[in-house]
């Protein structure tokens, strides 16, 4: 929005949606004179560039590359991070852009306005927003991705969901009919009650017939690093990731079998996952890769060695993640490959293996040290323990069933 001398001033709009154009970004001489301006709005295709968008709705290449470059160069708008789905509103005058509309977020907007002299100014606009949680709980049809869909929740909170328990359940073989299971997340809602994004997940939990367990997020005061930790204040990481790919299905185990392509039996050393090509795989913990290149048979082929004896490896991988060499100190949960076919394949998949001090193992048997215990720093579980009792209210005030004694000992927690 413009002052009366033809300035840009902040502020916030309903939903990141800006006033109509004739009446916040016109200056005094152009209401004296007004002309009347053609709106086109667009959406960003996958493969077109934002320049290629505001030329498509009417723009000339100078005014829609001075435009942008405002927000470039303003730090307003990360280029690389354009996704498919962004809309875009130009107001013309012919095909000179007068002013230009980007819906960067679904709380945020920005707006480029050209004042007499010609000079493209930049203001971002942030939506008044209220946060409050949604919950979500049933039993198992199909699949809890399914499941979970189809009651509101969405992909970003059933990913995170599979990662705080990704340490102990495969998803593909240990989740049965039946099973039970409760997600509470984050949801932010506008000044007139309309959703307008969802974050994270405060709380999940699964009863099944493979593992019963709950996990609350809590950012200790001490490192700030959020993770999931159980009722106890045991960390949901464990040292390595049982599975370090999502999505997969596990084709083929860990033991003596025939190979497919050499007729020989022998030992599988690993676990095979069948997964699209492209499909990210995971450093399965902490670590320093001593390689990553082409390594016979096993194609193109990544080793991480991490503490206390433990190596990991990866291998058929179509490709190495960014930066990955011999060298790089990686992190649990980095993208490290995509899933390929290379070497002795029969098809993508990922082929994954376990040593511990030159020893190959059964990555899906291996009983895992686990990450922190915050019984160990008694002021960070007294934190916790109030963080928990505000999870478990909002849990009892959207329907979830405690037993009473229980909560109200909780709820004497609270602030």
């Amino acid at each position: 929005m413009v002052d009366s001398s033809g300035q840009p001033t902040h502020g916030t709009a309903d939903a990141a949606t800006p006033l109509p154009l004739a009446v916040t970004l016109l200056s005094a001489r152009d209401l004296a004179q007004p002309k009347i301006l053609e709106h086109e709005t667009g959406t960003l295709k996958p493969r077109e560039t934002l320049t290629e968008l505001v030329v498509s709705l009417g723009a000339n290449h100078q005014d829609a590359n001075g435009a942008l470059q405002t927000l470039y160069s303003g730090d307003l708008l990360d280029a690389r991070r354009l996704r498919p789905g962004l809309k875009a509103e130009t107001y013309l005058d012919g095909d000179r852009l007068t002013a230009l509309s980007i819906r960067a977020e679904s709380d945020r907007s920005l707006l480029i306005t050209r004042d007499q002299n010609g000079t493209w100014e930049a203001t971002a606009l942030n939506a008044r927003l209220t946060p409050s949680y949604k919950r979500v709980a049933a039993s198992i049809n199909t699949s809890i991705y399914e499941t979970a869909r189809s009651l509101g929740a969405g992909d970003q909170q059933v990913v995170d969901f599979a990662d705080a328990f990704a340490y102990d359940v495969d998803f593909q073989r240990e989740i049965h009919p039946g099973d039970k299971f409760e997600i509470v997340y984050e949801t932010y809602v506008d000044e007139r009650g309309n959703p307008v994004k969802t974050g994270n997940v405060v709380f999940a939990s699964l009863n099944g017939k493979a593992l019963s367990r709950d996990f609350y997020r809590f950012t200790p005061s001490d490192d700030q690093t959020p993770d999931y930790y159980d009722s106890k204040g045991e960390s949901a990481t464990k040292f390595l990731m049982k599975t370090p790919i999502n999505g997969a299905r596990l084709s083929s185990s860990f033991g003596t079998r025939r190979h497919p392509i050499s007729g020989y039996t022998r030992l599988h050393k690993g676990t095979d996952f069948a997964a699209p090509s492209g499909t990210p795989v995971f450093a399965a913990g902490n670590g320093v890769v001593v390689r990553a290149n082409r390594y016979g048979t096993y194609g193109n082929f990544v080793k991480i060695k991490h503490a206390n004896g433990y190596e990991t490896a990866y291998a058929h991988l179509s490709r190495f993640g960014k930066g990955i060499k011999a060298g790089t100190r990686v992190r649990q949960g980095d993208i490290i490959a995509y899933v390929g076919s290379t070497g002795a394949s029969t098809g993508p998949h990922l082929h994954y293996e376990v040593y511990i001090k030159g020893t190959a193992v059964n990555a899906m048997a291996l009983k895992l040290p686990t990450g922190r215990k915050l019984a160990e720093s008694p002021e960070i579980l007294a934190e916790f323990a109030e963080r928990k009792a505000d999870i478990d209210h909002i849990r009892a005030e959207s329907g979830a069933e405690f037993n009473q004694a229980l909560l109200v000992s909780a709820t004497t927690h609270q602030p």
